[in-house]
């Protein structure tokens, strides 16, 4: 049986402003953007080629402080590539770092081991790492 992680909730306080985020810096693709009523608003954001989604919302989605998650993480094929793009959309992105050392540095040796970091207008914390192919 496949156990598919397919939502993630991700705090925040401004859902416009994290829609903008999300959707126009970061490229994601709105799926959806329901309101429900005055209270209840869910937006579900997918990035280019993921099977998994971010969730931001009101009023049905668990109540967490905004900025509260650390340790998200997007994989990309070419780091330098992903950094120039969120650099050229005005993403605040660290530069590429090498966090350890890759045991088998081909086809690329910054597989693996290759990261930029950002975060979202609230503080939540993202990683992309570079994995240029899966074995």
């Amino acid at each position: 049986m496949n156990w598919t992680l397919e939502v993630m909730i991700v705090p925040v306080s401004d859902l416009d402003r994290a829609k903008a985020f999300y959707a126009d810096q970061l490229g994601f693709n709105v799926d959806h953007d329901t309101k429900i009523d005055d209270e209840t608003r869910i937006i579900q954001l997918t990035p280019p080629g993921s099977g998994c989604s971010v969730v931001i919302g009101k009023g049905a989605v668990p109540d967490m402080p905004a900025g509260s998650l650390r340790g998200l993480q997007l994989v990309v094929p070419d780091i330098h590539q992903a950094r120039a793009q969120l650099v050229e959309r005005g993403v605040e992105v660290s530069d590429v770092q090498v966090l350890g050392e890759n045991p088998s540095p081909q086809p690329d040796r910054l597989d693996n081991v290759g990261f930029v970091f950002f975060n979202d207008p609230d503080g939540n914390g993202w990683a992309v790492q570079q994995i240029s192919s899966r074995a």
